[in-house]
Formats: C-alpha cells, structure tokens, sequence
C-alpha cells in the first residue's frame, strides 16, 4: 500500500513491513505471578519422600528449678516424652505429559526453538499450581494446617490495624511475613490510610512491599477470594525457628531445579516427541504457633475522603 506525504507517493509502512524482519517476543504467558511464597520459604530435602515431624508429648511435664545460693532442696528428676505417632508428610507430584510434533520443531524453531519454549511455559503453569497447592491443598497446604487456636477474625471485617496486631500475638515468634491476596492488601492499606497511619514500604528482590510493624505483605492471587471477603496468613519459617518448611526430593531423574523432573519419554509412531514433567512438593508446619491466619477479611470496603469527619 502506498503512502502520500506532501504530494509525493511512496512505499507506505503497512507495505514495507511485509517485507521487512521484527522482532519476536518468546510467547508471553499472563498467569505466571512472581511466586513470593516459594522464595520465602526454607526448602528441605526429605529422603524417600517422607517428612516425619516429631513433637514433645507435653511440655509442660519437663520440670526445672531455680535454686537459691547454698540451697539445700533437692532436685526435680525429669526426662521429654515423644509423641507415639507423628505426623509424616509425603511429597505431592503435579504432573503433566507435554507433546510436541517434531516436524513443528524441525521447521519452526528459529527465532525461538520451539521444544525450549514450550518446556518453559508448561513448567511455569506447574509451578504456579505448586504455590497454589502449598496454599490450598487440603491435606498439606497452609490455610489446612492452621489450627482453631490460631484462627482469628476481624473486628469490623475490613482488615484493620489491630487485627493484624493481634494476628502478630499468634506468631511472635519471629514472624517472617503476612500472606494475602493483592486485593486484601489494598483493603489494609485503605484502613491503615483512614486511620492516619498509612503503611511504610520494604524492598524485597527488587519488589516494593507494604509492612505492618516491620513485618511484609506479601501478595498472592493463590490465596482464595469468595463473596467479597479473603484471608491474611502469618508464618514463621525455617527449621531451625520450627516454623513452616517446604520440602522437596533431591537426586530426581532429570531433575532441572529442586523438586522438578523433566524426562523424556520417546517419539510415537506419529512423530510425537512426549516430555513428562514432574513437580515434587509438600509443606510441614512444624509447631502449630508458626501459623495463623484471619478469616473472613472483607476485600471491598471502601471509605469517601472527601468528608470532613473521615477519621472520627
């Protein structure tokens, strides 16, 4: 198609282009997030896909004293009781079979091979469904491990204050970060505002993160949203605070990074190439003060600046 400027025709753009090399993004998947969780959290390795977690049967039977200067008074004779049977977390596989036509990769691989990039985008959807199972899944995900003493609910419904001040009273232990979905983080931040105490900013992996008392809160789209309200976890983490852990298989056949298997399973009599791709994982909340969370967040409540009487 032709262009006229200034009364002189020329070769116009939609025309040149057709001719003309662009460059070629590698295909861009919009569900992939950031995946915070998996970043924060102390990975282990189990063998033979077993995660034992023992406990003390009951604390509060070891007995001690403190004895005054040239006392006298005997000594109490104690000794730590197990529990009989402790709980052991066996690692979970989300997996998928993906097949590519060799004649698409023979033909079809340049600028971008072809096998690379589709082995890349079906390894992001797994390890968006891993983050999605360490939050939801019902037998080892977080919100399933939280005990009914560690579950508390918001004064008003809206997040508020002094309901993440008493979320921080269940785990103060060293609380590493809040949980949250992006939309319950704009609904503290809304209530913090209109409280005249607008939360300050960390950063984190070159990311900027809204805190409360210096604590983070970290967004994920895994966390679940229904009718209008969500949920605010806190966790403490790492083995050595007996916090929560993630755990995953070393040594795997394949393995492309911690947990993930990438093997290859042949070419069919179609020229189908097939790649069986495995993700191993499970979590472990290894004392029940590691985690709490509040239930029941209202996500859409929102508050009119403009009147005088905002913060009365």
């Amino acid at each position: 198609m032709s262009a006229t400027v200034g009364g002189t025709t020329a070769l116009g753009d939609n025309a040149a282009r057709q001719l003309a090399n662009a460059t070629k993004t590698v295909p861009q998947l919009e569900t992939i997030s950031p995946r915070w969780l998996t970043h924060l959290l102390q990975w282990v390795p189990v063998e033979a896909g077993i995660y034992r977690v023992n406990k003390v049967k009951n604390p509060g039977d070891i007995k001690v004293v403190c004895t005054a200067k040239e006392s006298e008074n005997q000594l109490p004779r104690t000794f730590v009781d197990y529990e009989e049977n402790p709980r052991e977390h066996f690692l979970n596989a989300v997996s998928t079979v993906l097949d590519v036509h060799t004649r698409i990769s023979d033909l079809y691989s340049s600028p971008h091979d072809q096998i690379k990039e589709q082995l890349r985008l079906t390894i992001e959807t797994i390890k968006e469904n891993q983050e999605s199972e360490l939050i939801n899944n019902p037998d080892y995900g977080l919100l399933a491990q939280v005990t009914d003493e560690q579950r508390i609910f918001p004064l008003t419904g809206a997040p508020t204050p002094d309901d993440l001040d008493e979320l921080l009273t269940k785990v103060w232990k060293e609380p590493a970060f809040f949980l949250t979905h992006p939309l319950a983080i704009a609904a503290f931040g809304r209530e913090a505002t209109r409280r005249g105490t607008p939360p300050p900013t960390v950063s984190l992996f070159g990311s900027q993160f809204i805190t409360w008392r210096g604590i983070p809160l970290i967004p994920s789209n895994k966390v679940p949203v229904a009718d209008g309200k969500s949920k605010i976890l806190l966790l403490r983490v790492g083995d050595k605070r007996q916090g929560v852990v993630g755990l995953f298989q070393p040594g795997l056949s394949g393995e492309q990074g911690p947990g993930l298997s990438v093997r290859f399973m042949g070419i069919n009599n179609h020229a189908i190439a097939s790649y069986l791709i495995s993700q191993y994982c499970s979590l472990a909340v290894l004392t029940s003060d590691a985690l709490a969370v509040l239930d029941d967040v209202e996500i859409n409540r929102y508050h009119d600046y403009s009147v005088l009487d905002t913060y009365k």
